[in-house]
């Protein structure tokens, strides 16, 4: 009877983990959608943006800006981990780490700086364990980034590349494919490279190329006030593609805990049902038995 006891308190545990899996599943689904509308909501600003700029540059107005500038020598550079602050997303979070701890490597065996900012607890908190200090860490929105986040690391990376202390910087996070599938990927933030999406409607996109823009002020103010305007956009899209990411990677994660509690609990429940069985039988042996001993007697 013991080893039914032991069996029905595991059966009881997994019942209770497979609930609490089941609810962040449910959870993560619906935080999934509200980020996908963030996400989309943000993208159309970022396009107009940068077809702004690429026709800037394609009209020949000779304007110049330093983040458009690509040093001549590169000794600096800024890499930036986006991940969550929170785990139980599966292989997110490491997937990150692995290609920034690779390409850091690589950097310094090349004999050039490094410098880490970590947007996310899970990636501050490793790389301290490690022994390795970032010099910028931003916690507490990676579920759902706020556009604040993303104006404090712009000015950062702008101040030190237009100042000269940085020479690239790339930004290393999840990109979202679909629900069940995201994918590490790392991009050149710094310097900036403005090219154009290709559009499904070429009628109105031969229209918006044949477009002339009168400057008030001039072009070189346009281009020096939309610039950062544009690095911060861009930053901003790729917090929220990583937090649609993160949601995806914890319902996934999530499910399979909860589709290998439910095999753990018909397994283990076969297994009672085997246990109790047996006990039966052997009682009902021992009866059949002590019976038969009477009537000899």
């Amino acid at each position: 009877m013991a080893n039914l006891k032991e069996i029905k308190g595991r059966i009881t545990a997994i019942q209770s983990t497979r609930q609490v899996t089941r609810t962040m599943e449910m959870v993560s689904t619906a935080k999934i959608r509200s980020a996908q509308n963030k996400a989309e909501a943000a993208h159309p600003y970022t396009v107009a943006l940068r077809h702004i700029l690429s026709d800037l540059r394609r009209a020949g107005t000779g304007v110049a800006h330093p983040l458009l500038e690509e040093h001549p020598v590169c000794k600096r550079v800024m890499m930036v981990a986006v991940v969550s602050d929170r785990g139980q997303a599966g292989g997110f979070n490491a997937g990150i780490i692995h290609m920034v701890e690779q390409a850091r490597a690589r950097a310094l065996a090349d004999g050039l700086e490094v410098e880490l900012v970590c947007y996310g607890r899970k990636a501050h908190s490793y790389f301290q364990y490690r022994g390795i200090t970032p010099e910028l860490s931003i916690t507490g929105n990676t579920g759902s980034p706020v556009f604040v986040d993303a104006q404090t690391l712009a000015a950062r990376v702008i101040r030190e590349y237009t100042e000269g202390t940085l020479d690239r910087v790339e930004i290393f996070y999840n990109h979202f494919v679909n629900v069940a599938r995201q994918v590490p990927e790392v991009v050149t933030l710094l310097p900036v490279v403005i090219e154009d999406e290709d559009s499904a409607d070429e009628a109105a996109e031969k229209k918006r190329r044949s477009l002339e823009y009168i400057f008030d002020p001039s072009g070189e103010e346009v281009l020096r006030n939309l610039i950062p305007t544009y690095v911060e956009a861009v930053i901003f899209g790729y917090l929220l593609e990583s937090a649609e990411s993160e949601h995806g990677a914890r319902r996934t994660a999530m499910k399979a805990a909860t589709d290998n509690a439910s095999d753990m609990i018909q397994t283990l429940t076969r297994s009672f049902n085997r246990a109790r069985q047996s006990a039966i039988t052997t009682e009902i042996s021992e009866i059949v038995g002590g019976a038969a001993a009477l009537e000899d007697n």
